[in-house]
This record gives structure tokens, C-alpha cells and sequence, in this order.
């Protein structure tokens, strides 16, 4: 027989699936291993943490690009003083504590803004070598850490000057709310800075103090922990095709609290694309960001509903196999046994025949045979017999029968059992979790546009009325190749006409392109929003400097893991940007979303805040909404950022003994289609063929050679059947032939 046709195997393999389906099922069906936190919390940690790292990130990379940036157009210029270098960058850009201008031959401090730069720790005989205008971390006497950043300052026939900007480590932009704090760790595991928890000179009560102690000392501990956890290599941190962040990341769950329990986040700064490395993903740095989580003592696992599963497939897939056995299996092989004993001529005995459907008209079929075999004739053993009633039911209908049994324990899971719906727990962790990464990414799209724009503030300030188309080119062409963020950056005069280009066609008509609006959101009506920022060139007599943003860009900022959806909207609720597929200016999918946009925007005090909410109406929700709240023209759009999930696609404990439920209904389903699929494609229909052909060959047909087409038991029957067939030809080559009487001959007459 063959290994995988006949009956055997499909029955053989359907009893250890189902086996294994109902060991499986009352192991794991209803223990979700949670550790008193769900993952979900833990995974929400990991993500906060990848937030403040991209962050950080994005801030040290920018900080050094826009300082060199800003020297090379410094050093194409004009020569100015030292002075005046700083002012211009302190109007420009607000992001250094402290910057200096040092005259490098002589190290003479030139001028200084801000806070005191440490430049003691800068060798200027060495910024010549390799690397030696990198960035570099120095701490400070009184333990903070400052990053160094540098830049040459050169003009024809003057000295060469360094320009040095001193940056703290500390997080732009990242929403901690309550009960969180975030540190930055270097390679050591040593916290350069922190967040989040006060100073014990900010409490009042020595319990406060006590706690204050805990915490950070539990902080310390993560973040050494986490510098471990660094080194190892990114693709080895995560599960193979994970994806998501280019970093090592992950999450810590550390003691106990005031009955609170511990968990951090943590990750490191990586590169937005593979491979890549930027100044920040060099230094080493690691984020953590640590909350404390009150744990649910009541919720507790059983295994009773596994047991009780476990045990109904056992009894159901034991009826299903017992029926499989009785009625499909055991009359076809003892069809196999009869057609082969009488091909060897084995003819004493009657056949047995079977009771049901196509084997029942086997039978029939063969025990005619073998009374043809024995000497009578075809039309002697009567027609064929048709069963009627019950002993009609054929091998697809035993079939169908086994799968509703299977179906009826596997659709109850899928469809009934360990129903999450309104009574799943939701942490009200993950809903703070995501208004505060909400709002986190509205200030991070706020500081994009408002780089944006500084960007060209620096950039058209240093053009200048005086500079020639081609200098423009070179300048615009520099800019273009130095920041992603836009798609088209010209020169236009004050009738809109445009005196120098790079990147793509302008979207904004001519009429709309001057403005003294820095800022702008054009393109109502059309396929996609266009954003435009503006910046007027000093003396250009109305000549300003225009770029449109590039709204992938802005799609890039909005596409963060565990989220959900991602909407950027204007005033009016309309999207903007999001991080899946929409339509330009479509408003939100429905009015909750719109009157959380509308509570966010609401000032409580100075400025308005991010609000957070679980819905429960057509399924679990969570969504959050956060409106721009800060400083500069991007602040004046009105714009927020919106985002909902599901809260089942989160690994809440009973999302997840719902989806293990589902999931061994689906198993059990899937086993049961699969082998009672096989049997009917190598079993009924080849045994319903056999019916009808040993039935033309009880009915005398002779000439119709029978051939298997697979070597199991059907195949046997039917290689027996021909051999019964040759044996009828020979029986009948045997017979003697009868032959006619001689006709008379005819009478001759003759004529007289």
C-alpha cells in the first residue's frame, strides 16, 4: 500500500492531531502567564522607551547638522564677528545651553552665549586628526554631562575659528504624566540624566524621602541592567521577523513598591534605517523609562475550561474516529479481502457484503461475479441492486457526519467561549501609556515643523539680496540634500515668480506662494495637503524662500509601533498626515474621536492638554488626542494628533485566552477539513468510480479494461476486478460455440 493513500493514514493522522489538539488544549486554554503584569503594560513600556530614544536621538543628530549647516553658510559669506555668529544662531535656533566662538591657533575665546562651555576639556591641537571635530560628552564638576558639539568657522586671509555648542541630554518633548521617569544611561550603565522623580529637597515628609530613595535607586538598577542588555546585537534582541525598532530594546520588571510593582522600558539610540550609523547612534546611550504599575491581585488562572475542552475533544474525536473506523475503514478493507479470494478463485463462500452506500454496491457486484464465475450468465444473476434507505448512505455522507461531530466542539470556541468583549479588563496604564506617546508625538511633529522652519530662517537669512542665481542653486541644492523633510525648496520675488529651484515642481500656485505667514496648510480640495513654510530674505525687496514639506515626512513621524492608528488633523478635524492609507482632508471616522479632539483643545490653565479615554461601544477602544502646545509658528495651526486602537490586538490576559481559545478552534477545524478532506479526494470518489464500474462488470461488460490509478485499497479491489474480468473472458473463450443447423439446399427445377 501506499504511504500516504488508502484509508490508514488520513485516520491515523486525524486521531494524533485531535490527540494532540486536546493535550495542547487543556494545558494551555485558560493559564495566561501574566507575572501579576500583563504584557501588554510591559510592551507599552518598551515602546515609551523607543519614543524617548528616537527622540533624543533626532535631537543630538539635528543639533549637530543645523551647527554645521549653519558654519557653512557662516564661511561662504561674508567674514562676521564672532558676535555675531552667536546672536544670529540664538535668534535662529533655541536649543543650545551654551555656545562659544574660540580662535583655534591661539585657543582665545572669541565670544560666548548662554551657559559657560567647558572648554577646557576641548584639545584644539587635535581637531585636525581623524574624528576630531566629532561630538563628545564631558561631565561637569557638579555631575551633569553636557555634549560638545563643533564646527569650523573659515574665511580667506582670517584666523580659523571653532565654533562649539554645549547641549544637555536631557528630552525634548517627551510626556511623562504621572508616576514615570526616564533616564539616559551611557555604556557603563551610569545615568547621565534623569526625569521624572523630584529631589528630596522638593518633598516635605521623610516617607516621601524614603520613596524618592527607592525609586531612584530601582532607576539605577534598570539602567544598568538595560547598558547589559545593549550590547548584545539588535537582530539577536528581538524575535526573528519582528521588525520595528533598529535598536536593542526590551522591558524589565523590577520589585515592589509601596504594592506597586516596578517596570521600565528600555532602548537604545539607533538610526531610523538598517545599518546606518549618526552621530547619536555613536555615543553608546541607552533610554529608560521606568513607571510603577499597580497589579491585580484577583485575577487568577484556571485550567478547568483547558481541562473541560481537552476532555470534549477526547470523547467527540473519539466518536468521529470510532464512526471513520466502523463505517468507512473496516468495510473497505474486508471489500479488499473478498475481491482478492475470489480472483484467486477461492468461490465456495458467499461475499459478505457491507451494509452502506458505494461498498454495499461493491459487494452486491462481486458476490454476482462470483456466480458468473461459477457458470451462470450475467443476465441469470439479476440487475444491479440499489440499497434503499439508511443502506443508501455513502462514504461522503459518513464523512460530512465526522465533521459537524469535530465542528461542533471547534465552532463554540471559535465563536462562543472566552468571549473578551465589554468585560476584559483594560489596565488603566496602557490608556496613560497611550495619551502620554500621543502626546509625545504631537510635540515631536510640532518640532519638526518648527525646525522646518528655523531651517530656512538660517538658510534665507545668509542669502542675502545679493546673492547671484547660481549661489542660490548651491545653497538650496545643500539644504535640499541635508533634510529629508522637504520636496521642494525656490526663490521667489514678491509677485510669486520663481528665481531659483531645487527638488520638485512647486504645488503652490504663484499667487498663494508669497505670504508673511510662516507656516501655511494649502491644498484643500485636492489629492494631497501641501505644507509650506516661508521665510522672507533680509533687503530682497519682498524676495522670500519657500519649502514644501514633503507629507511622507510627516507620515514617518506618525509611524510608531503599538499605537494603533495615527491621524494628524487641522483645525477643522481634517487629516493631515497618518500612519496608514487616508484620504487628503477626510475628516475622522467617527463623532467620539471628534469630541476628544475638541475636549484636548480645551486650555486648562496656560495651555491645553492631551486627553486620553476607553471606549466601550462596538468593541473595546482606546484613543487618545493631543493638540500642539508649545512655542513657535507651528503652534499657531491648531493642529493635534489622534490616535485609537483596538483593545483586542493588545496582549491583555483576556484577549489572550480569548485568541487561545479561538485558536484551537481554528486547529481542531483546520485538522478536521484537512483529513476529512483527504479521505474524500483518495477514498469516496475513487470508491464511488469502483461502484459504478463493478456494477457495468456484473452487468456484462467485458470489453472495459479496469486500471488502479493508486496503489490502495481501492486500487486492490479494482486490479482484482480486472483479473475477475479476464477470467469471465477466458471462461467464456472455454465455452464450446453453438453452432446453426444447416440450411436445406435449394430445389432445382428443371424444365421438361
Amino acid at each position: 500500500m501506499s504511504l500516504l493513500g488508502g484509508i490508514r493514514p488520513p485516520i491515523a493522522v486525524l486521531s494524533a492531531l485531535l490527540l494532540a489538539l486536546a493535550g495542547i488544549t487543556a494545558l494551555v486554554l485558560g493559564r495566561v502567564d501574566h507575572a501579576g503584569v500583563p504584557k501588554a503594560v510591559l510592551t507599552s513600556q518598551q515602546h515609551f522607551a523607543e519614543d524617548g530614544a528616537i527622540a533624543l536621538r533626532a535631537s543630538i543628530d539635528e543639533s549637530v547638522t543645523d551647527l554645521t549647516r549653519s558654519a557653512a553658510l557662516f564661511s561662504a559669506g561674508q567674514p562676521v564677528t564672532g558676535d555675531a555668529v552667536l546672536d544670529k544662531l540664538g535668534t535662529t535656533y533655541q536649543k543650545w545651553t551654551g555656545t562659544a566662538v574660540v580662535e583655534i591657533r591661539t585657543g582665545k575665546l572669541v565670544a560666548a552665549r548662554g551657559e559657560t562651555v567647558p572648554l577646557t576639556s576641548v584639545n584644539t591641537s587635535t581637531l585636525g586628526d581623524e574624528g576630531g571635530l566629532a561630538p563628545r560628552m564631558v561631565r561637569l564638576k557638579n555631575g551633569e554631562t553636557r555634549l560638545l558639539s563643533f564646527a569650523l568657522l573659515s574665511w580667506p586671509g582670517k584666523p580659523q575659528l571653532l565654533l562649539v555648542a554645549s547641549n544637555n541630554l536631557k528630552f525634548p518633548g517627551i510626556s511623562l504624566g504621572q508616576f514615570r521617569s526616564i533616564a539616559v544611561a551611557d555604556p557603563g550603565g551610569a545615568i547621565l540624566s534623569s526625569d521624572g522623580i523630584p529631589e528630596p529637597e522638593q518633598v516635605r515628609t521623610s516617607t516621601d524621602r524614603k520613596d524618592i530613595a527607592a525609586s531612584r535607586k530601582q532607576l539605577k538598577s534598570f539602567a544598568q541592567l538595560a547598558a547589559r542588555k545593549a550590547r548584545q546585537d539588535p537582530r539577536s534582541s528581538k524575535e526573528p521577523g519582528s521588525g520595528g525598532y533598529q535598536g536593542v530594546s526590551g522591558s524589565l520588571i523590577g520589585g515592589h513598591l509601596l504594592g506597586d510593582r516596578s517596570v521600565a522600558g528600555y532602548a537604545t539610540l539607533a538610526a531610523a534605517d538598517p545599518g546606518e550609523v549618526t552621530t547619536a547612534s555613536g555615543l553608546g546611550l541607552s533610554v529608560v523609562a521606568m513607571v510603577e504599575v499597580t497589579e491585580d491581585p484577583t485575577r487568577a488562572d484556571s485550567p478547568v475550561i483547558g481541562l473541560l475542552a481537552g476532555g470534549a475533544l477526547l470523547v467527540v474525536g473519539g466518536i468521529a474516529v470510532a464512526v471513520l473506523l466502523g463505517t468507512v475503514q473496516r468495510p473497505l478493507i474486508r471489500l479488499f479481502l473478498e475481491s482478492r479470494r475470489l480472483s484467486r478463485g477461492d468461490l465456495t463462500r458467499p461475499v459478505t457484503v457491507p451494509g452502506y452506500g458505494e461498498a454495499h454496491r461493491v459487494g452486491n457486484a462481486l458476490e454476482r461475479l462470483r456466480h458468473q464465475l461459477l457458470g451462470e450468465s450475467a443476465e441469470a444473476t439479476g440487475p444491479a441492486h440499489h440499497p434503499r434507505g439508511l443502506r443508501r448512505v455513502g462514504t461522503r455522507a459518513l464523512l460530512v457526519v465526522a465533521a459537524v461531530l469535530l465542528l461542533a466542539w471547534s465552532a463554540p470556541l471559535m465563536l462562543l467561549l472566552n468571549r473578551a468583549d465589554g468585560t476584559a479588563v483594560v489596565p488603566q496604564q496602557l490608556v496613560s501609556d497611550q495619551r502620554e506617546r500621543t502626546d509625545t508625538l504631537s510635540d515631536r511633529v510640532r518640532r519638526a515643523l518648527n525646525e522646518g522652519s528655523a531651517d530656512l530662517q538660517s538658510v534665507a537669512s545668509l542669502i542675502g539680496n545679493r546673492t547671484e542665481a547660481g549661489t542660490m542653486d548651491g545653497v538650496l541644492r545643500r539644504t535640499l540634500d541635508e533634510n529629508r523633510r522637504y520636496r521642494s525648496l525656490y526663490v521667489v520675488n514678491s509677485s510669486g515668480e520663481v528665481l531659483a529651484r531645487e527638488g520638485k515642481d512647486p504645488k503652490v500656485i504663484r499667487s498663494k506662494r508669497v505670504s508673511a505667514t510662516p507656516l501655511r496648510l494649502l491644498g484643500h480640495g485636492g489629492k494631497e495637503p501641501v505644507v509650506v513654510a516661508t521665510a522672507e530674505i533680509p533687503g530682497g525687496d519682498g524676495t522670500q524662500l519657500v519649502g514644501e514639506f514633503r507629507i511622507e515626512f510627516l507620515n514617518a513621524l506618525l509611524t510608531r509601533p503599538g499605537m494603533g492608528v495615527v491621524r494628524l488633523v487641522d483645525h477643522e478635524d481634517e487629516v493631515i498626515a497618518g500612519n496608514t492609507g487616508f484620504l487628503a482632508f477626510q475628516s475622522l471616522p467617527d463623532d467620539h474621536l471628534k469630541d476628544l479632539v475638541a475636549a484636548s483643545t480645551q486650555r486648562l490653565g496656560k495651555k491645553a492638554r492631551a486627553n486620553g479615554v476607553l471606549y466601550r461601544e462596538h468593541g473595546v477602544r482606546i484613543a487618545a488626542a493631543a493638540p500642539f502646545a508649545g512655542s513657535g509658528p507651528a503652534d499657531s495651526l491648531g493642529w493635534s494628533v489622534v490616535s485609537w486602537q483596538q483593545a483586542g490586538r493588545l496582549a491583555i490576559p483576556e484577549y489572550e485566552s480569548q485568541n487561545r481559545t479561538v485558536l484551537a478552534g481554528l486547529l481542531g477545524a483546520a485538522a478536521a477539513v484537512a483529513c476529512l478532506g483527504w479521505m474524500h479526494i483518495v477514498v469516496a470518489r475513487p470508491l464511488r468510480t469502483l461502484a459504478g464500474r463493478a456494477e457495468a462488470l456484473a452487468d456484462g461488460d467485458r470489453k472495459t479494461v479496469l486500471f488502479p490509478q493508486h496503489h490502495d485499497e481501492v486500487g486492490a479491489v479494482t486490479r482484482s476486478l480486472e483479473l475477475i474480468r479476464q477470467q469471465l473472458q477466458d471462461q467464456r473463450r472455454q465455452q464450446p460455440r453453438r453452432t446453426s443447423p444447416p440450411s436445406s439446399a435449394p430445389q432445382q427445377y428443371t424444365r421438361n
